[in-house]
């Protein structure tokens, strides 16, 4: 009975070492492409005033803000952009029923000639308008936010379990752990779900010779997120903002 304990145990961590590979496998493709759909609905759409006015007419605005444009952490591929508030800023940023978040660079509203009297610019009048149809712009205060909010916490989730398993789990046979770690920060998750298919996926029967270094892994990063937003950027041009928003 006292040597059956820790050979049970044994077991039980034989098997659970064996199953979370096998649950990465499928759990790690499952939450990127759902962290993609909803990014890609809740990603900031540029558009025009004159969209922002046929909006308003339909009333199609639910929230919205004036800026001076957006704020993202460029270091984590799951950040979700916000607007920088700026009373007199040149971007005013909306929401949409459907849950997708338009912006439109105007001009911003001009100052009052004399203090106390009604600014009667055009700019202060969509300001106005705004107002008097919208709510302000509070995160998580609507569809578009909760679905943006739904996408972090989904790209959150994933990274956690791919960091566990490459400073927790065995040895990777393709790369060091630090060339992992370098190509894991790649834009949109690339590099994540480059170590899934190589690591999980398609792993070699043993190490690869010259496995990739952590210098290796940071020239990766590099090139391919240069080459990821160039293609990026020609994409949005041939096919818009619409289908590539940005």
């Amino acid at each position: 009975m006292v040597e059956a304990i820790p050979t049970r145990s044994r077991a039980s961590r034989r098997r659970w070492r064996a199953v979370v590979p096998v649950v990465l496998r499928w759990a790690l493709p499952v939450l990127w492409v759902l962290w993609a759909s909803l990014a890609w609905w809740a990603e900031p759409r540029e558009s025009t005033e004159a969209q922002l006015d046929r909006d308003l007419a339909a009333g199609q605005v639910v929230a919205f803000q004036r800026s001076s444009g957006w704020a993202d952490d460029g270091a984590y591929w799951g950040s979700r952009p916000r607007p920088q508030y700026a009373t007199n800023g040149g971007m005013l940023a909306w929401t949409v029923p459907n849950g997708q978040i338009r912006y439109a660079f105007v001009d911003p509203p001009a100052s009052a000639s004399y203090p106390g009297e009604p600014d009667l610019s055009a700019n202060a009048g969509l300001d106005g308008r705004l107002a008097a149809v919208a709510g302000p712009w509070r995160v998580g205060g609507d569809l578009a936010h909760r679905i943006a909010g739904t996408a972090g916490l989904l790209a959150g989730v994933l990274t956690v379990l791919w960091l566990g398993r490459l400073i927790a789990g065995a040895p990777p046979l393709v790369g060091t752990r630090w060339f992992w770690f370098w190509v894991g920060l790649l834009p949109f998750g690339v590099g994540v779900l480059a170590w899934s298919y190589r690591e999980l996926w398609r792993p070699p029967p043993v190490p690869v010779p010259g496995r990739g270094s952590g210098w290796r892994g940071f020239g990766w990063l590099i090139l391919a997120a240069v080459g990821i937003s160039l293609l990026v950027s020609v994409a949005r041009i041939v096919v818009g903002t619409t289908v590539v928003p940005g």
